[in-house]
């Protein structure tokens, strides 16, 4: 039972956006410029890895639209006048498609995609966290990834770094500040018709992830059928949640979600 939260605001107005599309062939290059790239790269430099079927905007030529593509997607938060030149090098990484790189009030970024999502979709999720982007993981990107099923269906590789890194395992529930970054397999689309073909897609992509990914991965990403991964999720918090859930709520009324069972 939560009475109270307490939160740190940071203010933050306008960001430099960077949305950079390249054909899915680029894959390899683009993640392994992205993964090195990022690995030195400041913490007001925020980007993720993805993995989309071209989608109709205005700076994407229209031969590209609904194509398989790879994309990095992110912002830089320091100096407005650093923007381009932070985010030029993506520019030179690989062929573009197509970019978008413009200062932006931070909230429109974050609904940016939005119109790939709208009410009625048939969904299916999966998650892993992964130590390292290395050249497994790509190489299943750059199978899969080539391959989107929809214009709809996303897959992210987020990095999980910066503030996140600097608490510990166990000052709070979630117990993997080790992992290096967290994707999601996102299948989305609008035809009930396609569910079997969708989610075969969703979960053979997920397989090929498997040799190189942790046991857990980020429960917000998850889908109905990983209940048996909650305690990797939690780790070494497990039995302590357990614990608080078997005060609060022992008879187990919240349990419409990725569930952690009372004690």
């Amino acid at each position: 039972m939560v009475t109270s939260l307490e939160y740190k605001l940071h203010p933050v107005d306008m960001v430099h956006v960077g949305i950079v599309i390249y054909g899915a062939e680029n894959t390899e290059t683009v993640a392994k410029f992205y993964r090195d790239y990022m690995d030195s790269a400041p913490e007001e430099f925020g980007t993720f890895l993805g993995f989309h079927q071209g989608p109709p905007v205005p700076f994407l030529p229209e031969e590209w639209h609904g194509k398989p593509v790879c994309v990095v997607v992110g912002m830089w938060t320091g100096d407005m006048a650093e923007g381009e030149s932070r985010w030029a090098p993506f520019l030179e990484a690989a062929p573009v498609a197509g970019s978008l790189i413009t200062p932006m009030p931070y909230p429109a970024l974050n609904v940016a995609f939005d119109g790939l999502n709208p009410k009625g979709l048939q969904g299916y999720w999966k998650a892993n966290f992964i130590s390292e982007l290395n050249d497994g993981v790509i190489g299943a990107h750059a199978e899969f990834g080539s391959t989107v099923t929809s214009l709809n269906t996303a897959v992210h590789v987020y990095p999980i770094d910066g503030a996140a890194a600097r608490v510990g395992a166990q000052d709070t529930a979630f117990a993997n500040r080790g992992m290096k970054f967290a994707p999601v397999i996102a299948a989305q689309w609008p035809d009930p018709a396609d569910n079997e073909a969708n989610i075969a897609w969703a979960r053979n992509y997920a397989e090929a992830l498997r040799p190189h990914s942790a046991a857990s991965g980020y429960i917000n990403f998850m889908d109905a059928e990983d209940q048996s991964r909650i305690s990797d999720n939690y780790g070494v918090n497990y039995e302590r949640l357990q614990a608080i859930k078997g005060k609060y709520d022992p008879g187990n009324l919240f349990h419409v979600n990725q569930n952690i069972k009372p004690a």
